[in-house]
């Protein structure tokens, strides 16, 4: 079955919902890729490229390198550019990573932070062990005195 514009949306949020519970990050990645190139053949690139940044940086994380490479060159074609990683820029947080922490640091709970940034209280976590493990932490209360303050010092 091959479903319209508004219903084929609501699955692939509806997808994204319930594997955000599991622990199948492939998946959520794949997923992500997906809609967001489905969202870009839709010309919805905005939203395109906010799908396609969490593939990209998903993919990149867990070293599947070809997909964070479709996944860059799919942002590419809706205008944007994402940021070929390097060994040097292994420890930089996203932007992403840092909106999380940042929120984290101010004692905020994973659901609020996801309800803040409209997204699941799994990618809140997800993200926040990424930070701990780039910024070599083991909790939230760490994070405080390690972000950096300005955007502009993120890769």
């Amino acid at each position: 079955m091959v479903a319209d514009g508004s219903s084929a949306a609501s699955l692939y949020e509806e997808a994204l919902h319930h594997l955000g519970k599991t622990s199948w990050r492939t998946e959520v990645a794949w997923t992500h890729l997906l809609y967001g190139e489905w969202l870009r053949r839709q010309k919805r690139r905005g939203e395109a490229r906010e799908q396609l940044r969490w593939a990209y940086e998903m993919f990149d994380t867990i070293g599947a390198r070809s997909f964070a490479e479709r996944a860059r060159v799919e942002l590419l074609a809706t205008g944007e550019r994402a940021r070929t990683r390097r060994a040097e820029t292994a420890h930089d947080l996203t932007f992403r990573e840092l909106q999380i922490a940042r929120l984290a640091a101010q004692q905020k709970t994973s659901r609020e932070i996801a309800g803040q940034l409209f997204i699941s209280a799994n990618t809140v976590d997800y993200h926040l062990r990424n930070v701990f493990q780039k910024l070599g932490i083991s909790s939230r209360r760490d994070l405080a005195g390690l972000l950096p303050d300005e955007v502009g010092q993120l890769a």
